[in-house]
């Protein structure tokens, strides 16, 4: 029997660490329903899933929007019948200090990278509880520990993933759902690409990613996949006793001081 054989999980965005959990999970026999903002992103996904025969179904959704995540978690419901897993992965990553950085801004990380995590557990925990409980996992960032200059809607974004984690975790203990978050530090996503040519216009971005490679004590960038392994044993039955939690994938480099 595959490790996730006839469970039903909901995974928010489809780029990057996203795809990575969702092809994971599936691949472990897991009914997914993916669910993102860009067309051009959930069409590459869905041909990839179709290819390699993984049941995976991509939605458009925007998942600050209480009325799309409503729909997204009854749509899952009405397909498969229950729902065990969600993985919160969607995110957004402006830059730029508070003057610089507009109240749109703000609110829009805000409402995407916390209110997502708010929506899908509003609407998804009286569904899971249904089926005797399940795993939720946030995807965090070491930037939610420690950040750079100029990332402040960002950071304090994932800085609140850390709280809503546990605090989901406490009220839903009782419920046999599992509340954990997972801090990647540099993986090679598209959103790391788009880092790597704010901070290094100049330079190509293989370039930036040996850079920002150097500063991880194991001397690289981070893979999706690696992140995916570390979600896959979150929702599984091996972390029963795992909640309330933030995991590091971060190559040590928050085990260190910049003072050498």
């Amino acid at each position: 029997m595959k490790e996730f054989e006839s469970r039903v999980a909901i995974v928010t965005g489809t780029t990057g660490i996203a795809r990575a959990i969702a092809k994971r999970f599936a691949s472990a026999g897991c009914s997914i329903v993916s669910c993102g903002i860009e067309p051009a992103a959930n069409a590459e996904l869905q041909r990839e899933a179709t290819k390699d025969g993984l049941a995976i179904s991509v939605e458009l959704c925007d998942v600050s929007v209480p009325e799309k995540v409503q729909a997204i978690v009854a749509k899952t419901v009405d397909r498969y019948g229950r729902l065990d897993i969600i993985v919160n992965a969607a995110a957004i990553h402006p830059f730029g200090t508070a003057i610089e950085t507009d109240p749109e801004t703000w609110n829009r990380c805000l409402a995407i990278n916390v209110g997502s995590i708010f929506l899908m557990a509003h609407f998804g925990i009286p569904e899971m509880k249904k089926s005797g409980g399940g795993a939720i996992i946030n995807l965090s960032s070491v930037q939610g520990h420690a950040c750079q200059r100029g990332v402040v809607a960002y950071a304090a974004s994932k800085g609140a993933v850390h709280s809503i984690t546990r605090a989901l975790a406490l009220d839903h203990a009782a419920d046999n759902i599992r509340v954990n978050s997972i801090s990647p530090g540099s993986i090679r996503t598209p959103m790391l690409a788009r880092s790597a040519a704010h901070f290094a216009p100049d330079l190509p971005a293989e370039k930036v990613f040996e850079r920002f490679g150097a500063a991880h004590p194991m001397g690289r960038i981070g893979t999706p996949e690696e992140v995916a392994e570390l979600a896959a044993f979150l929702a599984s039955d091996k972390a029963g006793f795992c909640t309330g939690g933030d995991y590091l994938v971060d190559g040590g480099l928050l085990a260190g001081i910049g003072v050498q």
